[in-house]
């Protein structure tokens, strides 16, 4: 039987999702050594930030306390992304690694919240659950490109170049 979500639970759930992907993109930057790799992170965590402003706009109750407290709040401990992102890293391979786990992050974030989306009733909280769908995959596809393209492989603005229509 699918579980339904009030309008409060469904954007709690949307902030406090954003907020711990927030954290991950900054501990991801903090120990990136390319400068144009730790950018993009850095620039993916204000963005994450701002999704999840845009939610917290929404909520109406108290119990968060204000976005600021939400956001300075430190970042879970356990939060699976940060442990995964620990356990992967060495001197060699962090950069890449640190972009594999936020692809993989990103698209179970998106895949989770578009399956909550189908089991909803309430209109407004099945938008809530498909809007942060729809921004999970534009963030996925950003780490895509950023991952294409440190790796050597053909990134899409290079297209033309190499695929003949």
């Amino acid at each position: 039987m699918p579980q339904e979500y009030t309008l409060k639970e469904a954007l709690k759930m949307a902030i406090l999702a954003k907020k711990n992907l927030m954290d991950f993109y900054l501990e991801a930057a903090r120990i990136t050594e390319n400068e144009k790799g730790r950018s993009v992170l850095a620039r993916l965590a204000d963005e994450v930030r701002e999704n999840a402003r845009k939610f917290y706009q929404y909520y109406q109750w108290d119990d968060l306390g204000s976005f600021e407290d939400v956001v300075s709040r430190p970042p879970k401990a356990d939060s699976a992304m940060l442990v995964e992102l620990k356990k992967a890293l060495n001197k060699d391979v962090h950069e890449r690694k640190a972009r594999e786990l936020a692809i993989k992050e990103e698209e179970y974030l998106e895949k989770t919240f578009l399956q909550a989306a189908k089991n909803m009733i309430d209109p407004q909280v099945r938008a809530i659950f498909n809007e942060v769908a729809r921004d999970t995959r534009i963030h996925c596809e950003i780490i895509s490109s950023e991952y294409a393209r440190t790796m050597g492989m053909v990134h899409e603005s290079d297209m033309n170049t190499y695929v003949r229509e």
